[in-house]
């Protein structure tokens, strides 16, 4: 039955892909395996993309920004209001294959294919919103403006949690920004890059006349990923993955005064103070550190619960752990899916022993065995009550394990939420107003996020989405975050017959 299973699960992939005009061919065409982390199963061998062909394509992208560049940004706009129209239209099936390539839901499968289309709205508007500044001149008869224009290149490599969302956030805002895209996907996450290509060629097929290279995937491992980091030509890398990717990254773009949009590690926590909503804190809680099994960069993984309310709070939590669903999240209603692969499940177990070395006490973190397929791997989520912040407390991983602290003095309790490497996301429970307020002030979270009585994950598309110190600083997504696929010009125009001078340098000849 469990073969039976997973045939089915392999022949629905090549249906999805085919019935969006990728062709059955590219699915056994090399040696790179893509395995479903639902069942384990190898559903694809796809042939890899070395250096020299991301080069290629690299060039071709070279090509397509000299023509794409001089395209109206409204009209660069119509090109993302088509995508939007065709992922609106793939929504189903998109969905469905992030699902079994990603091990999400089918609610966050779908939702995660939503946030692309609400991007895509959101570029869509931005491309007749690419506004500059007029600024005063202190030089008579003169005016002073700023013009955006487009960068160049940009490459994104993405991370497999998000496989498409985060490489859609990226490219509606590139393209109307002028700008061509050459996409990286996670070895793990390939599939969903070759259906989002091929629903982008349905845009392109509508549109009309844009360039060829505008969109590109390149499919490969680390030799990939160097090549486009490597190369000059890509003026914009946007990566997203862990902090020592991105200490890899980072420094090799800066060498050739390349841009670098950086979305790296979070070990996100939440303060429960006494006067919060404990009904709706645990909810909140238990989705922000089980959702997507923990496999969020936004995921809650540590928890400050004051003195006072701890021992009301934290058995609830411990109950809800326990009782949560586990299981396949296609055939079930499972609220928690399985991990990627054994790699992160030795991840977790190693996370957990630390922690119990550290004095931790630890509820749930075990394997799930039955009827789950042997070559996957589903697993309790862990709640960890340490007594203090020591250890893998101070570690990402990226599993589901929420480690738990008391606290009694809200001034020492924001310096434990920052006294973490990563700032991504962080959230307060609290009615207190001061609380709340000096939470989000200068001297509160240090995070990118900071959110009130919400979790840390399930961010929108209309804010910037980024965080701090080794989460990597960059933003993507909404706000004024496409002004970092566009380079700026500042300019001085003398519409006089004079020619004074700026801070009154007298120059006379």
């Amino acid at each position: 039955m469990k073969d039976a299973i997973e045939m089915d699960l392999k022949a629905e992939v090549r249906s999805i892909l085919g019935g969006l005009g990728v062709e059955a061919s590219v699915l056994d065409a090399g040696d790179m395996a893509s395995f479903s982390p639902v069942t384990g199963q190898q559903i694809a061998s796809l042939a890899q993309d070395d250096a020299e062909a991301t080069r290629t394509a690299i060039g071709r992208a070279a090509d397509a920004f000299r023509i794409w560049r001089n395209v109206p940004a409204p009209r660069r706009g119509e090109l993302v209001r088509l995508l939007g129209e065709e992922l609106r239209a793939a929504k189903g099936d998109l969905g469905r294959l992030v699902s079994i390539e990603a091990g999400k839901s089918p609610s966050e499968g779908a939702g995660e294919v939503q946030e692309m289309i609400d991007i895509c709205d959101f570029a869509v508007g931005l491309s007749r919103q690419l506004y500059g500044l007029t600024i005063a001149t202190e030089r008579p008869g003169h005016r002073m403006m700023e013009t955006w224009h487009p960068l160049g290149v940009v490459g994104v490599i993405s991370a497999f949690n998000f496989p498409v969302a985060v490489w859609c956030w990226n490219t509606a805002l590139a393209l109307v920004c002028g700008n061509p895209v050459v996409w990286k996907p996670s070895e793990k996450t390939p599939l969903t890059a070759l259906a989002c290509q091929a629903i982008v060629k349905r845009a392109l097929a509508r549109f009309g006349d844009a360039p060829d290279g505008l969109s590109q995937v390149v499919i490969g491992g680390r030799e990939t990923g160097e090549a486009l980091v490597d190369d000059p030509r890509v003026a914009l890398v946007s990566a997203t993955g862990s902090t020592r990717m991105g200490r890899q990254v980072g420094p090799k773009v800066a060498a050739r005064f390349g841009r670098s949009i950086l979305e790296l590690g979070g070990n996100n926590a939440g303060i429960v103070c006494p006067s919060a909503d404990l009904d709706m804190a645990l909810r909140a809680i238990a989705f922000g550190a089980m959702g997507t099994a923990g496999q969020r960069c936004t995921t809650m993984r540590r928890l400050f619960v004051h003195d006072s309310i701890y021992d009301q709070l934290v058995p609830g939590l411990i109950k809800a752990y326990g009782s949560v669903s586990v299981g396949n999240p296609l055939t079930t209603q499972a609220l928690v899916g399985p991990l990627v692969d054994r790699q992160a499940f030795e991840g977790m177990q190693a996370a957990i022993e630390a922690a119990k070395a550290e004095g931790g006490i630890v509820h749930g973190g075990t394997q799930v065995t039955d009827a789950a397929p042997e070559a996957a791997y589903y697993v309790k989520p862990a709640l960890i009550e340490m007594p203090a912040q020591a250890g893998p407390v101070l570690e990402e991983t990226f599993a589901p394990i929420l480690y738990v602290m008391r606290y009694s003095n809200f001034d020492d309790v924001i310096e434990q939420h920052n006294a973490v490497g990563a700032g991504l996301s962080s959230s307060i429970f609290t009615t207190d107003l001061r609380e709340s307020e000096r939470f989000l002030s200068a001297a509160g979270s240090d995070c990118g996020i900071a959110n009130v009585n919400i979790g840390t994950s399930g961010a929108e598309i209309g804010g910037a989405f980024g965080g701090e110190k080794e989460t990597g600083g960059g933003r993507e997504s909404g706000s004024d975050a496409w002004k970092a696929y566009m380079r700026r010009a500042t300019n001085t125009i003398n519409y006089s017959r004079a020619l004074p001078l700026a801070q009154g340098v007298v120059f006379d000849i």
